[in-house]
């Protein structure tokens, strides 16, 4: 009973947090400006673009779910990548409502289907953030490169090229550490072991299923695959960034291309990276509309109507085909987290 009241405590002060940061960045990516005005600029858009893009959004969904399945593969081989589809936007929708909670039901839905280890599959879930990650640090180093007197306008002052390499270099040890299995077995049998030897068997047994999601590291054979199956995953996110540009010609007013809104990408997807909210509420339409202004010239009434567009549009579509998928796999309650694993581990 205690177990259930801690966690709905931390749930609670989760939301808090998550609502109390969306309205924050809301605040700051209306403040200044006139709200008329940027309902006057969405009346004038030219909303063909902005319907456009949308088979690109989707086929973006599937090349995820693509690339679930190639890193599932060393796990076991899934029936179908629809099913995988399935999952992935079951998990869109559910995080447009709350933050991160998708990440959790998205390896529920296909644990369930396919009678194999949630843990395993939510490791691949981390698998898959760490590598989309990278990504963006990798295309940021890129387009830093390229474009670094557009880029530096828009960075904290008090981040410098040292902070930047301390940070990374500890992330990258946590990560190396995390995956040599001897070093792990030796902390936990350092300091768990000793306390408690029931609780130390159930951690050991736990890392070694969430280490089994970690497998495709071992695969080299399929790299080029996920490097492959990773781009055409971020290109399909900029396409119809750079597409719905036309909504407000930023093409030839701006002369916005295809780098503008990888530029656009990555900013927006470090931002609630950094500070998740439902959706990406407020932080999106924030980080949207300021490197518009900061960077380009775009007034930020503007600004902020393309960025209430593309949110729009990717919010209402990834909702209503994940609800689609709910209905499909019979999902009328969402289960919480140790109830998703003690569900599936059941049925096994």
């Amino acid at each position: 009973m205690q177990t259930i009241m801690n966690q709905k405590i931390k749930k609670t002060i989760q939301y808090i947090i998550s609502i109390a940061i969306m309205i924050a960045a809301f605040y700051w990516a209306v403040n200044g400006i006139d709200i008329e005005d940027v309902y006057t600029k969405l009346k004038s858009a030219n909303y063909i673009w902005a319907f456009a893009p949308i088979p690109i959004v989707l086929l973006s969904h599937w090349l995820r779910a693509m690339r679930w399945k190639t890193m599932l593969k060393p796990i076991f081989e899934p029936k179908s990548t629809f099913n995988l589809f399935s999952a992935v936007m079951i998990g869109y929708a559910l995080n447009n409502l709350i933050a991160r909670s998708g990440e959790f039901l998205r390896p529920y839905v296909v644990a369930k289907r396919e009678k194999v280890s949630y843990t395993s599959l939510f490791a691949t879930i981390i698998m898959e953030r760490i590598i989309d990650v990278f990504t963006l640090l990798g295309l940021f180093a890129v387009l830093f490169f390229i474009f670094s007197d557009r880029i530096v306008k828009i960075l904290p002052t008090e981040l410098d090229q040292k902070n930047i390499i301390v940070i990374a270099g500890l992330v990258l040890i946590a990560l190396i550490s995390s995956f040599y299995k001897p070093f792990v077995d030796k902390i936990l049998e350092w300091v768990i072991k000793p306390f408690s030897e029931r609780i130390y068997i159930k951690i050991s047994d736990l890392f070694a299923k969430f280490r089994t999601g970690f497998a495709i590291i071992k695969r080299p054979s399929q790299y080029l695959r996920l490097i492959i199956e990773t781009s055409l995953i971020w290109f399909c996110y900029a396409l119809p960034m750079y597409i719905m540009f036309y909504c407000f010609d930023f093409v030839n007013v701006y002369g916005l291309g295809l780098a503008d809104a990888l530029i656009l990408l990555i900013g927006s997807g470090i931002a609630i990276s950094l500070a998740p909210t439902p959706g990406g509420f407020g932080v999106y339409h924030g980080i949207i509309a300021g490197t518009l202004e900061a960077l380009y010239g775009v007034p930020r009434d503007v600004g902020l109507a393309y960025a209430t567009i593309n949110h729009g549009i990717n919010f209402i579509l990834q909702l209503l085909v994940g609800l689609i998928f709910l209905y499909r796999e019979k999902i009328t309650k969402i289960p919480g987290r140790e109830e998703m694993k003690s569900e599936v581990e059941a049925v096994r």
